[in-house]
């Protein structure tokens, strides 16, 4: 049962990562629909109101999915001297945990500068900023790949 249960899990963080990571390749499709005047390096461009939700959409799915691998996985090694004596397999985990945390952050990062230059409050003049959305999207599927690997050394062996 319990490993019926992880495998719920994993695939409940996969999923959401995947869907995640679409929206966010959705919202870059939806941003490039608008129009916009391009010279050189600077750029004028109306926001996109749908590119705004799928790209909120796909910001809010990365930050459920990241909370629910953090929560269920736990956090069994935290000072350094535990990590050095722990097993191989606890280290893998911190491994893991940490670049789940990188990720979460370039990637949350990448979705929220796109769904800011899409707000309709305001019409965006300046640099070039381009496929913050889809990169973001991007790395919403790593994420899903490094969590559940995460989540799997976590609980794989509780004691050791």
């Amino acid at each position: 049962m319990a490993k019926m249960v992880g495998l719920f899990i994993c695939l409940l963080i996969v999923a959401m990562d995947i869907v995640a990571g679409i929206l966010g390749i959705k919202a870059e499709a939806a941003q490039n629909q608008v129009k916009h005047l391009r010279l050189w390096l600077f750029e004028c461009k109306e926001p996109s109101p749908e590119a705004f939700k799928l790209g909120l959409a796909a910001a809010v799915l990365l930050g459920l999915a990241h909370v629910l691998a953090n929560l269920l996985g736990g956090c069994n090694v935290c000072t350094q001297e535990e990590l050095q004596k722990a097993s191989p397999n606890r280290q893998l985990s911190m491994a893991c945990l940490v670049f789940t945390w990188i990720i979460l952050a370039v990637g949350l990062s990448m979705l929220v500068i796109g769904v800011i230059s899409n707000n309709k409050s305001r019409a965006s003049c300046g640099f070039t900023h381009h496929h913050f959305l889809s990169i973001g999207g991007i790395l919403c599927m790593v994420h899903g790949l490094f969590s559940v690997a995460y989540y799997v050394t976590a609980t794989a062996a509780p004691g050791a």
